[in-house]
């Protein structure tokens, strides 16, 4: 979104929370935290739960024991209440557990695990220890979104940006795309999308009836087999619930796409504001498992809020975080976020390739009443344009696979000699930038 103060914008984002809202399971599953004047959307978690370090697990469990036993003394009561359930905790991954909450909401389960208590004379054991289980979602704002929605391209266009020269590049790497899924049903595949495998997309119906975020990871990997022809590209079925999915969940499922499919380059287009600090789970699956993964290059969509504000997991330091140029390729797209923690822009604007042939009714302003006396519907032919960080991010996917194949570097090494590159040509107002 380019200009979130304005009324079309928040009721944009307020369509994209509902939207998101309803598919992780309803208001009485999904907390809200909000900030700034007027207060908008920093991000959505899990109500009931948080994660904790596993090494913390004990003591977080006495700090919510000894608050709950001195609160019950406190009330003295006439009846003591029955014992409380231990909370209940489940293994993320290794190093990190979700810690069910029975007495307290998360945030006052975290306040007091962080702080403390001093009424009841209990020691906090500061910060960085638990944290909610955010909402991830494909990207975009505090809600969830691309940074527009999909418009219709006659069948046969060209993409945008055009085929790489070269049809070698991308020879012996493999990308693994973590997005909505793949059509597999296409009618009419692009030839530069031969090849490509992935789980299929729920959010493409059987009738062709295109859900919001339908044909995300379709259009993604068209990108990267755009910038590199030869690259073998996997899409993976991880945000088709209203393109968004729980923080433990994916850490759980690119834990596991590490170990079974053997990734150079693993591209997502999806994150999330947080709570302090970053996403705990995806900094404990970092230490304990990407960092082990030699060379593996995680590059991920800097978010479409069009602010500086830190956004994760683009922002944390095991990242490659892509933001967006606009149409000229010499300026930030405006809808980008942007900052000393994006590590480099690339073309994300107006972009052309591979979508699903079906039906889509739009969901987002001006595209709806009041604009339009209904909402607006088009049937697409298999290709489409869009913008957002989510496109950017593929095509920097595809060019470290590119140069892998032309020099042999592990994923690691030549997103980092790419970004070498790229920094000693920075742009003047933008930073640095990377082009097909």
């Amino acid at each position: 979104m380019a200009d979130k103060s304005t009324d079309k914008s928040r009721s944009t984002e307020q369509i994209q929370a509902d939207h998101a809202i309803r598919a992780m399971g309803g208001a009485d599953e999904v907390g809200i935290v909000r900030s700034g004047q007027p207060a908008e959307i920093h991000y959505m978690y899990r109500k009931g739960c948080m994660l904790v370090r596993e090494e913390a697990v004990g003591e977080v469990r006495s700090i919510l024991d000894r608050y709950t036993q001195r609160l019950r003394n406190a009330r003295r009561t006439a009846t003591p209440p029955p014992a409380r359930e231990r909370d209940q905790v489940e293994q993320v991954v290794d190093g990190v557990r979700l810690m069910w909450l029975r007495d307290m909401g998360t945030h006052d389960a975290l306040n007091l695990v962080q702080e403390g208590n001093d009424e009841f004379d209990i020691a906090g054991i500061g910060a960085g220890w638990a944290a909610p289980d955010h909402m991830v979602h494909i990207s975009g704002d505090a809600a969830t979104c691309p940074a527009t929605e999909p418009e219709p391209v006659a069948q046969g266009g060209a993409p945008y940006p055009p085929l790489a020269t070269d049809p070698a590049a991308g020879a012996g790497v493999k990308v693994v795309v973590i997005d909505t899924g793949f059509d597999n049903d296409m009618r009419a595949v692009p030839h530069w999308l031969r090849g490509v495998t992935g789980e299929t997309d729920p959010l493409i119906k059987h009738d062709r009836v295109l859900d919001p975020y339908a044909g995300h990871g379709t259009f993604i990997a068209g990108l990267v087999r755009t910038v590199a022809p030869r690259a073998e590209v996997r899409v993976l079925s991880h945000f088709s619930r209203g393109g968004a999915t729980w923080e433990s969940t994916l850490v759980q499922n690119l834990d596991h796409a590490l170990a079974t499919e053997f990734p150079d380059i693993i591209s997502m287009s999806a994150g999330t504001r947080s709570y302090a600090g970053g996403l705990l789970a995806f900094k404990v699956f970092n230490e304990r498992r990407l960092s082990q993964h030699k060379g593996v290059a995680l590059v991920v969509a800097a978010g479409n809020d069009g602010d500086r504000h830190f956004f994760w997991p683009a922002a944390a330091p095991y990242t490659v975080s892509v933001g967006a140029l606009g149409t000229d390729w010499r300026s930030r797209a405006d809808f980008s976020n942007f900052g000393g923690w994006v590590d480099v822009y690339a073309p994300g604007t107006d972009l052309v390739n591979a979508f699903p042939d079906g039906r889509f009714t739009y969901q987002e302003p001006p595209n709806i009443p009041p604009t339009l006396p209904q909402p607006r519907v088009e049937t697409f032919d298999g290709m489409a344009a869009w913008s957002g960080t989510s496109f950017s991010t593929p095509i920097v996917a595809g060019l470290i696979a590119a140069r892998m194949s032309r020099t042999g570097e592990n994923g690691r090494d030549a997103a980092a000699a790419l970004l070498a590159e790229a920094r000693a040509q920075a742009v003047p107002g933008v930073g640095a930038v990377l082009l097909p």
